[in-house]
């Protein structure tokens, strides 16, 4: 979009946080998009690790993400902005009731890129109006490194869990970004608060930091539950617990929290059916049943078969054997993605006897290798057991 210009650049700020804090973001702050030149190098080196896992778009985005310049060459200034969404309870009292799910917070509600974008655009075309230029506006989805941005623009500072923290708002906050050809006054970059603290690497159930400031994705929760399309790693599983979208811990445990106030926007404020549901109910859920509950929730995108495997998971480390019925019907169920996790959940849930039962002539009958293998381990780790 392009409009003539009614307004210099430079008296252009007090009407752009006037603006976005109408709009409902936090904060906002301006930065020019040379401003990360550390960015290439360490995405190269974590991809390079492998860290990414199976988000092969990262690699295929590498060029444009690496330099805003590459994904825009004419954009001149990055407006960042912040919206807050900072729980109105601690994340991790759930985690202590085993029948109850854990949804991570930013997925309680209407998935944040729906609420966020229409308001970037918004505010996108009063700046064009006023100042003249083109303008594009990124939130996640786009090949943007918004958080390096951010840190650059003076939002906060990625911390050693790699997320953004402010001293304002804690580690609760979504980011977007508008790309703009106007030359734009630019703010002083934030510093690292971080010091000594170690909270957000102690508290991570599967060391998925293996240094600080560097995330082994394939190791993190939130990847093994919302981008791994397959089986879940049986390493992982027990230390999964009830989460079963995402994981909010290396963010709870973040001190600089204590000074955030809970989200004011009410499309991210937690749903109360999203808050602590259980996992016997979720468990029930067919593909309309789950597409009508999560309909516009960030959950929906990863299908009803890779949540009802992750239900599965959360069921096997219960220890609620009133699950087990269900457990055993999503045991020949047509996914077989469910089926395999419903084999570890049942392994986990039954005694030696009935498991035993259950399992008999199941493993030769399987059509799937995966599921297969699910029943073969499962069986081994019994055997092990009993001859200990």
């Amino acid at each position: 979009m392009r409009a003539a210009p009614a307004t210099r650049p430079e008296t252009l700020r007090p009407f752009i946080d006037r603006e976005a804090k109408r709009l409902g973001f936090a904060a906002v702050a301006i930065t020019r998009p040379d401003t990360i030149p550390l960015a290439r190098e360490r995405l190269a080196a974590a991809l390079s690790a492998g860290h990414h896992g199976d988000m092969d778009w990262l690699e295929e985005t590498f060029q444009r993400r690496a330099a805003p310049a590459s994904l825009w060459p004419d954009v001149r200034s990055v407006v960042m902005l912040a919206m807050n969404y900072r729980p109105d309870e601690n994340p991790l009292d759930i985690l202590a009731r085993k029948d109850r799910a854990a949804i991570s917070v930013y997925a309680r509600n209407r998935d944040y890129h729906d609420v966020i974008k229409g308001r970037l655009k918004e505010l996108a075309g009063k700046i064009a109006a006023r100042a003249g230029g083109d303008v594009k506006v990124f939130v996640d989805t786009a090949p943007v490194m918004e958080k390096p941005l951010a840190e650059a623009a003076g939002l906060g500072w990625q911390g050693k869990h790699t997320n953004l923290v402010s001293r304002e708002f804690g580690s609760w906050l979504f980011l977007g970004s508008i790309f703009t050809t106007v030359e734009l006054p630019v703010d002083a970059p934030e510093v690292d608060h971080c010091g000594s603290c170690r909270a957000c690497l102690d508290i991570c159930p599967t060391n998925a930091f293996p240094a600080p400031y560097r995330l082994d994705a394939r190791r993190c929760i939130s990847y093994l539950t919302i981008e791994n399309k397959g089986p879940i790693p049986r390493e992982f599983r027990a230390a999964i617990g009830n989460r079963i979208f995402g994981c909010d811990d290396c963010l709870a445990a973040c001190p600089w929290n204590k000074f955030a106030a809970a989200a004011s926007e009410a499309k991210l404020v937690a749903r109360d059916d999203l808050k602590a549901p259980r996992i016997a109910d979720l468990l029930m859920l067919d593909d309309p049943a789950f597409r009508t509950l999560f309909t516009g929730s960030p959950v929906k995108r990863i299908g009803r078969d890779r949540f009802i495997r992750n239900l599965l998971i959360a069921a096997g480390n219960s220890g609620d054997a009133s699950l087990i019925p269900r457990c055993r019907d999503l045991a020949s169920d047509p996914s077989p993605l469910v089926r395999g996790a419903a084999v570890w959940a049942l392994s986990r849930l039954m005694d030696d006897q009935s498991f035993a039962a259950f399992a008999s002539g199941r493993e030769a009958a399987e059509s799937d290798a995966s599921v297969r293998e699910e029943w073969a381990a499962a069986l081994a780790e019994r055997r092990e057991r009993l001859s200990a």
